[in-house]
């Protein structure tokens, strides 16, 4: 049985700070399990530079009621985001501002718009919003499928993709893959891609945290489950940085896609059959 995200904050008088706050949410199996997810997403961070969320949201959904598994990313994937934009560089990341603005400004604005309808949307259509996506776009990834858009139609791509992606965002709290089908579309250099990653992905977190500030479903409760999967999440990608020049990356991505598609479909199959 999943565990459902309080409506509201708990009454001052029954109020209690750490684990009281995390038992009284979930399980302690179910609070190992989310830190066991959450280092393998670290891990795979790391060590191939994407599918933190991916790899949270599949895996909490499997057990923590959506709203839930959204709240608990959400420290994670800032903090990650923002190590990877100072990385690359704070110059490299203007550069990257001003030529992707577009894109970026709509990313984040309905990352801000779509987050506060996750509150109201039922459990089972929150498991499909999950699930589908994932699937899908795991699949066109491991398909090898490559969109090139031409020049002149670049601008109103930025308009559609980023719709789409700041959607995804504030509802499943990943818009990762829709951002590199992107930029291969409009055939961003690789070295550029990843500067530009870093930086959708920063100010994109950003706007998550904002807005399930907004929403409600990070909140004094919840905040204690996102605060403590920040520790699994950056010894992950320790482990991942260590592992990146030792495994070979593109059999590494699949293998990753392949799982991560097998859960896509789980939650696909929740959001069905109940």
């Amino acid at each position: 049985m999943t565990q459902r995200i309080p409506d509201a904050p708990v009454s001052a008088s029954r109020y209690c700070p750490g684990m009281e706050v995390l038992t009284a949410l979930m399980p302690l199996e179910y609070i190992v399990f989310a830190v066991a997810v959450t280092l393998l997403a670290g891990v795979v961070k790391g060590a191939v530079g994407f599918a933190m969320p991916l790899i949270m949201i599949s895996g909490l959904g499997m057990v923590l009621e959506p709203r839930l598994a959204v709240a608990g990313i959400i420290l994670p994937i800032v903090l990650s985001n923002g190590l990877q934009v100072l990385r690359s560089g704070l110059g490299n990341a203007r550069d990257a501002i001003r030529e992707y603005a577009v894109y970026i400004v709509i990313v984040c604005v309905m990352i801000l718009v779509s987050a506060q309808f996750l509150t109201v949307i039922p459990t089972e259509v929150m498991f499909l919003v999950l699930g589908i996506p994932v699937t899908l776009l795991c699949a066109i990834q491991l398909a090898g499928l490559r969109i090139i858009i031409p020049p002149g139609g670049r601008r109103a791509a930025s308009l559609v993709a980023g719709f789409l992606s700041g959607t995804l965002g504030g509802l499943a709290g990943t818009w990762g893959p829709t951002t590199v089908l992107y930029l291969v579309a409009v055939e961003t250099p690789k070295a550029r891609q990843i500067v530009v990653q870093g930086v959708i992905y920063g100010l994109g977190s950003v706007m998550l945290l904002l807005g399930h500030l907004q929403s409600g479903v990070l909140n004094r409760d919840t905040v204690w489950l996102s605060g403590l999967l920040i520790v699994p999440a950056i010894l992950g990608m320790w482990a991942g940085f260590r592992l990146h020049d030792r495994i070979e990356q593109k059999a590494f991505r699949k293998v990753t896609l392949a799982v991560l598609m097998i859960a896509g479909l789980n939650l696909v199959r929740r959001g069905l059959m109940g």
